[in-house]
């Protein structure tokens, strides 16, 4: 399906003005089988999904221009890539999430990617949206956490992330993503998605140990803008069927 030129981050905030909460699907390329596409993106179709956010903490096939290219002559949303390395980018998305971890201090994920990265971004048409990325605790050991080599940061500790969340702003970030990781078995507190939401401008995207529709509803309520979900769809694709 043909889709116009879109600014992503505009849309981000028009809606976050108007009260209008947003849904991100994510499909990471080492769990997708091309020849069921088909299937899955009919249930992407049906859901009330707002975008699709491809990539993962380590993508070892090579599908990942095909799968973009597929959901985009298929599906009307925006692509979006959520990459784990710079080895994930590919121009035939709509925009790219420039992440920085900011709950952790490696330096490859604080600025040596971002680096190896530009000059890729420079040569493609993509919307580039820098993302402050802030991993939180969440009861085991995710893959965000394993691949990066940083430890999460205390969900007890609110002072903490909100100053992460608010420096993460200062230094000029365009959106602030709280996340438990993937297959998280708890999610963000709800209390820290408020806190957070509360103290800081830019929109807040949520994901990781959401499990539900009643997870996703809890979230919004918080403050979060936009909410992601992951393994719950891979899952079961009749996720937003209930």
């Amino acid at each position: 399906m043909e889709q116009k030129l879109l600014n992503i981050h505009q849309q981000i905030l028009d809606a976050k003005k108007n009260g209008q909460k947003l849904l991100a699907i994510l499909l990471d390329p080492d769990k997708i089988v091309l020849e069921n596409l088909d299937h899955l993106v009919l249930k992407i179709n049906q859901s009330p999904a707002t975008h699709i956010f491809v990539g993962g903490s380590i993508v070892e096939n090579t599908i990942l221009e095909e799968l973009i290219a597929q959901l985009k002559e298929k599906t009307n949303l925006p692509v979006v890539i959520f990459p784990g390395d710079p080895s994930q980018i590919s121009p035939q998305a709509d925009a790219i999430l420039f992440l920085a971890l900011l709950s952790g201090r490696n330096p490859d994920y604080l600025i040596e990617y971002q680096v190896q990265a530009a000059p890729i971004l420079k040569k493609t048409n993509l919307e580039v949206i820098s993302t402050g990325y802030i991993l939180i605790e969440s009861g085991n050991e995710t893959a965000v956490a394993r691949v990066s080599k940083t430890k999460p940061l205390n969900r007890e500790n609110f002072d903490l992330v909100l100053a992460t969340a608010q420096a993460g702003e200062m230094l000029g970030n365009k959106l602030m993503y709280l996340e438990a990781g993937s297959g998280a078995k708890n999610a963000v507190p709800l209390e820290m998605i408020q806190l957070i939401s509360q103290n800081v401008e830019i929109p807040i995207i949520v994901g990781g140990g959401i499990v539900d529709l009643h997870g996703i509803q809890n979230a919004y309520k918080a403050g979060a803008d936009l909410v992601v979900i992951g393994t719950a769809f891979e899952n079961d694709s009749h996720f937003f069927e209930s």
